[in-house]
């Protein structure tokens, strides 16, 4: 099965793909091929011309500082610029504007949306996620972090963890404990915070693979005005819920792409470690390619669906699920092939700890060690493993729920 695209579809991709010509330089091979402070030069420029030619929230409405466009059409630039190795926007970018943005559309007062929304496209405000605490992971709903409401502000006392980009964030939202009294999933509220203030402290979480992308987040009497609620009070679950599927509904249409470069770049490693002929190394390799063609036709029926008008739902868990277990097996094959090169790794590092590497990036030992290190945090972020399971199967096949404990 191929996707066919209609006649105009196709049009609009020809623009895209004249825009990046002209905006990328002629030699211009991925940007798995920059480093350091070339890379971090790169991706603030390269957010500003993003900005300049309506491509940073293409599918916002343009009275808020969108493009306005159609899902194809979105759907259209996730794959061009997937295919030319170019970020669809800067480091806090999925937060500000993928996730929060979205569901600000959704579920914003109009005064939240004009105030923020422009705000966040400007760069002015750049956000972080605030929901998993120590005894608050993969079960979301037991968060312990309380908001009380003080006169006309909320005053935050608590712990978040596992905070992404926390470190580079001026802002957070963040689902609080409204409600002690009530049942877990209707006492919480989705809060927007300023962390320019004292009683918010960030602090880094060293990661396995050395780098330090996660964070800790206390609040110490911290405190938001009343109305920087989102969706109603004690309504902050619903709200969740949307946000979350906003963070896996782009990845339908990018993810395959990217998997599928790697596996090209893991094919050329084999061979260029002379296991290629290796009949057990040649059928993980075949496992490897056969998985990701599953990936793309799963991701084919997503979008199906995002075509069609609906927003994401709990089947998102199906492909965080699918990719974040297969990828953990794949890069311990590339670390196979590698032998004993992968104890002492050399070379180019990813410059995420998230997902595949970068487009363009050389097969170096410390590309796939690194990579093999972050895949392990793939089946935990986002959702661990084991809950996209119950999710997939109470919320999308209906089967009984999971008994409680005791």
């Amino acid at each position: 099965m191929q996707p066919t695209y209609t006649a105009e579809a196709e049009a609009y991709r020809e623009k895209v793909q004249a825009f990046l010509a002209e905006k990328l330089p002629s030699n211009w091979a991925g940007i798995g091929t920059l480093e350091g402070d070339d890379l971090v030069a790169f991706v603030t420029e390269w957010r500003k011309t993003l900005h300049e030619g309506g491509y940073l929230a293409p599918g916002w409405p343009v009275e808020y500082g969108g493009a306005g466009l159609s899902a194809l059409e979105q759907v259209i630039i996730g794959e061009e610029f997937a295919r030319a190795g170019v970020p669809t926007g800067g480091p806090n970018d999925v937060f500000g504007i993928q996730m929060l943005g979205n569901t600000l559309l959704l579920w914003g007062t109009d005064e939240q949306k004009r105030h923020y929304l422009p705000r966040i496209l400007s760069g002015e405000d750049t956000w972080c996620q605030g929901y998993s605490e120590p005894n608050a992971g993969s079960d979301l709903s037991n968060l312990g972090l309380r908001a009380q409401l003080d006169g006309d502000q909320w005053v935050l006392n608590g712990q978040k963890i596992w905070t992404s980009a926390g470190h580079l964030a001026d802002h957070i939202f963040t689902l609080a404990r409204t409600d002690p009294d009530a049942p877990k999933h209707k006492g919480i509220s989705f809060l927007l915070v300023d962390m320019r203030q004292p009683g918010i402290e960030v602090r880094p979480i060293r990661m396995i693979s050395g780098e330090s992308e996660f964070n800790e987040v206390f609040y110490t009497d911290a405190t938001t005005p009343k109305d920087e609620v989102v969706g109603g009070v004690n309504n902050g679950w619903a709200v969740a819920m949307t946000l979350l599927g906003f963070e896996r509904g782009e990845a339908a249409a990018t993810l395959p792409i990217r998997f599928q470069a790697e596996v090209d770049r893991l094919l050329l490693l084999a061979k260029e470690r002379g296991v290629a002929g290796d009949p057990i190394v040649r059928q993980q390799l075949a496992w490897a390619y056969s998985k990701v063609q599953v990936m793309r036709y799963n991701g084919m029926r997503t979008l199906t669906k995002f075509l069609q008008g609906h927003h994401p739902g709990p089947d998102g868990a199906i492909s965080k699920l699918y990719w974040s277990e297969y990828h953990r097996t794949v890069t311990e094959l590339a670390v196979s092939i590698l032998g004993a090169d992968a104890m002492v790794p050399t070379g180019r590092a990813p410059s995420s700890a998230f997902q595949a590497d970068d487009a363009g990036a050389p097969n170096s030992s410390a590309s796939w060690v690194g990579t093999f290190l972050n895949a392990r945090a793939g089946t935990i972020y986002a959702g661990s493993s084991q809950i996209q399971r119950n999710i997939v199967g109470e919320m999308v096949l209906g089967l009984p729920k999971e008994p409680k404990p005791a």
